[in-house]
């Protein structure tokens, strides 16, 4: 899938460079990371079948490129109507050809086809920050629960409201909501079709962090996709594996660390990071010298004249 089948979506990534140093895609993002953006302002940024599988396609094409080492999936920034990561499922939206409405497996058949996209984005092997800017609602909503982390302006706004509608959150929002807030609030999102605001899902837990809208908004989720971009990407892997699947059975999640550390050790970023704890370097703000000119001493390395040194993560 390239860029260009991308109707529902506008994508920005990093530069890309081989091994011998040349730019093979001039990108137009200051990181590692890349910006999934979805690009349907007039309605909200409604999913339909297609929307959703285009983000689990773009996800497909970032997990294999060296280049993406964390990803931000949110609505886009050119709304025409008010913000919204997404309004939730585009209700005016046809079935698949072949799915019958009317009937009852038809429908289970259509959950499923929506389950696969969700379980992959979910899935996907790097961190996926989810940055919510007006409207995360039904669909939306459920977009939010299958990222890992999730960043929200202060006009941010969270909801499963299909029971107004007579349905339910199949897309796996019941479930998903429950693991990150707990039952009872759970309970009370899902029966009651309430929305909330984000600083009461920063209390509950859902959001991680939270910022007034626009400049300071875009500015954190900057910060942290572009820490993320940074870190070691190996254990970043084994860290989600183990907290998204590993804690739905303990045992297994003890295993699944076990194992993930086995596999982490074989990495250059953890040969680095190890290296670098032990590795002295002439300290940057005095010199080396352990003092300043007026005398003083260095408040960087206490007049040590060396510090430890950073780890040059690569990613592998």
């Amino acid at each position: 899938m390239s860029e260009k089948e991308f109707e529902h979506l506008k994508i920005e990534w990093p530069t890309k460079i081989d091994e011998q140093g040349n730019v093979i895609r001039e990108g137009t993002i200051d990181g590692n990371y890349a910006v999934i953006s979805i690009n349907r302002p007039d309605r909200l940024n409604a999913l339909t079948e297609q929307t959703v599988s285009e983000i689990s396609g773009a996800l497909r094409i970032m997990e294999l490129d060296g280049s993406v080492r964390a990803v931000v999936l949110r609505g886009t920034k050119d709304f025409t109507k008010k913000p919204a990561f997404s309004a939730g499922a585009d209700l005016a939206a046809a079935f698949s050809p072949g799915l019958n409405p009317s009937i009852p497996m038809h429908m289970s058949i259509a959950m499923r086809i929506r389950h696969r996209d969700y379980d992959e984005i979910e899935q996907f092997s790097k961190p996926l920050i989810a940055a919510v800017d007006g409207f995360a609602l039904g669909g939306g909503c459920e977009l939010v629960l299958a990222c890992d982390i999730v960043i929200a302006s202060d006009r941010a706004v969270f909801a499963l409201p299909e029971i107004n509608r007579g349905i339910l959150p199949g897309n796996g929002g019941i479930t998903r909501m429950t693991a990150r807030i707990g039952i009872n609030r759970a309970l009370r999102v899902a029966y009651f079709g309430e929305q909330f605001d984000a600083k009461t899902m920063l209390d509950w837990g859902l959001v991680s962090w939270m910022a007034p809208a626009e400049e300071e908004f875009e500015k954190l989720v900057h910060e942290k996709a572009k820490w993320l971009s940074e870190a070691p990407t190996t254990a970043l892997f084994v860290i989600k594996k183990c907290v998204k699947f590993g804690t739905r059975y303990e045992q297994l999640g003890l295993i699944m660390e076990q194992m993930g550390f086995g596999i982490n050790q074989a990495s250059f970023d953890a040969k680095e990071g190890i290296l670098a704890f032990n590795r002295k370097i002439k300290c940057p703000k005095c010199g080396g010298k352990g003092k300043f000119e007026d005398g003083t001493k260095c408040d960087m390395c206490g007049g040590r004249r060396k510090i430890k040194d950073t780890p040059h993560f690569k990613g592998i």
